[in-house]
């Protein structure tokens, strides 16, 4: 005979509620990942986000056994809810940046290895966290960067191409012939062990002064964390063909 005991109900209640939820729990992993997988989301990301929808199930799980054993939860969420607002007020700046670093794995703006230039500071993503990105400068400094920021200001991903492009600003005199110095330029510049053949170096020019004509001399690399090495390496290489006017 059917045991019709409260106390034998409630403890079949509560498990059939645990059974479920950790049946759905185990689904939800499943589909977070086939989805991630699919679309090629970071797995930073889908690991959060299964780690988000699996304290939410138990929370909710845990919420509705109380109820099934008598508890009055209606104090216990309210209470919650005036926590939940002060812990927001307080922790509204790191809320922002980890909000920030689940676009930032979405989006994929960027990813560890790339090069990335934000307010005047140039280094390499050697760690992208939830919080914060930290970088690595060519001169081994590590700047930490909150996520939030990336939100606010424009930042340059020198590695979201295959290649980057090396200009030099160069001054030809008049008393040169401009032609062919714009064929030596461009030579010597294809002769650069590190010039891509593709696309072809070439000289851009921008304007006639009272001390020449100024010119750009462009090389595409494939390294973008050398490019100031290569800049300073080409103006070394043409130093003899014309005057320099600035390497920076």
């Amino acid at each position: 005979m059917l045991n019709t005991d409260p106390l034998y109900l409630d403890l079949i209640k509560i498990a059939v509620i645990l059974l479920s939820s950790f049946i759905i729990i185990k689904w939800a992993i499943y589909i977070i990942k086939k989805t991630g997988n699919r679309f090629n989301f970071e797995p930073t990301l889908i690991q959060v986000l299964i780690e988000i929808i699996k304290y939410s199930i138990i929370a909710v799980a845990i919420t509705v056994v109380l109820k099934e054993v008598g508890w009055d939860i209606s104090a216990i969420v309210l209470s919650l809810g005036i926590v939940g607002i002060a812990v927001g007020f307080a922790a509204r700046d790191t809320l922002s940046n980890f909000i920030a670093g689940l676009f930032i794995l979405a989006d994929k703006s960027f990813r560890v290895g790339d090069i990335i230039e934000l307010s005047g500071q140039s280094g390499k993503v050697i760690k992208l966290g939830l919080r914060v990105t930290t970088i690595k400068t060519e001169d081994n400094k590590i700047i930490t960067i909150p996520n939030s920021t990336f939100s606010k200001n424009i930042y340059i991903n020198s590695t979201a191409q295959e290649t980057r492009r090396v200009g030099l600003d160069i001054n030809i005199p008049y008393e040169m012939e401009l032609e062919v110095v714009v064929n030596s330029l461009v030579e010597t510049a294809s002769n650069c062990k590190w010039t891509l053949h593709e696309p072809k170096p070439n000289v851009l020019i921008k304007e006639m002064t009272d001390t020449g004509i100024k010119a750009t001399l462009n090389v595409w690399v494939c390294d973008p964390w050398k490019v100031a090495t290569f800049r300073s390496q080409l103006a070394l290489k043409v130093k003899g063909l014309l005057v320099i006017e600035d390497v920076s």
